[in-house]
């Protein structure tokens, strides 16, 4: 798998230098994968549309439909999406709960007043907070969009299942962290989580991926 195209964020030489300095296991792990980006698509609708393709098929399975989705539509956009016949997004493979939800994410797009902007000005939990409203988008996916696209630094998915793995692989024998063990960890990465988690899953798969 080629390297996705991204960007390092400013913070991250800082996160880096002290996660070191903080535990030994992310030392070796950023010795070992220097230098890391962020990959991102650079596009916030589609960033988060494509997280709907993608629930509960296989990688493979949703970059066909994602394809065939781009070839219905002009470009991948809010107003364009939406005006796109339901029954051709269907015919594209998407089940008709997934396409109400890129329908439902593309009028909150289009109904956002200050745009993808705003989220700037936004912290994490407010982000959370507005996204979560939307049909079909989880914690989960708003924190790999947090992570991907917005660049924040201190962000852990302790949802995501190859975090979990690491975290269990690394520190505590194969065996399940204990929550007392977990939360000491998480403060001792803190305000780098993110790279702390991007570190981690390198441990179980050295291929960046793009969202």
């Amino acid at each position: 798998m080629a390297a996705p195209t991204g960007r390092r964020p400013r913070w991250w030489n800082e996160a880096c230098r002290e996660l070191s300095a903080s535990d030994p296991l992310l030392e070796t792990l950023i010795a070992r994968h220097p230098p890391m980006r962020i990959g991102s698509r650079g596009d916030a609708f589609q960033t988060l549309a494509r997280s709907i393709v993608g629930q509960q098929v296989s990688v493979k399975a949703a970059q066909s439909v994602w394809l065939r989705v781009e070839a219905a539509c002009s470009r991948i956009d809010p107003a364009v999406v939406l005006a796109v016949d339901p029954l051709l997004l269907r015919g594209c493979g998407l089940s008709g709960r997934k396409v109400e939800y890129i329908r439902d994410l593309a009028a909150h797009f289009l109904a956002r007043p200050s745009g993808t902007d705003g989220w700037s000005a936004m912290d994490d939990a407010a982000i959370v907070d507005e996204l979560t409203a939307v049909r079909g988008i989880g914690v989960w996916t708003v924190q790999m969009f947090l992570i991907f696209h917005l660049g924040r630094p201190d962000v852990l998915p302790m949802a995501d299942l190859g975090l979990r793995r690491a975290i269990e692989l690394g520190y505590s024998r194969g065996r399940a962290t204990a929550p007392g063990q977990l939360a000491r960890l998480s403060a001792r990465w803190q305000p780098w989580r993110t790279a702390a988690t991007w570190y981690l899953w390198r441990s179980l798969d050295p291929d960046p991926v793009m969202h």
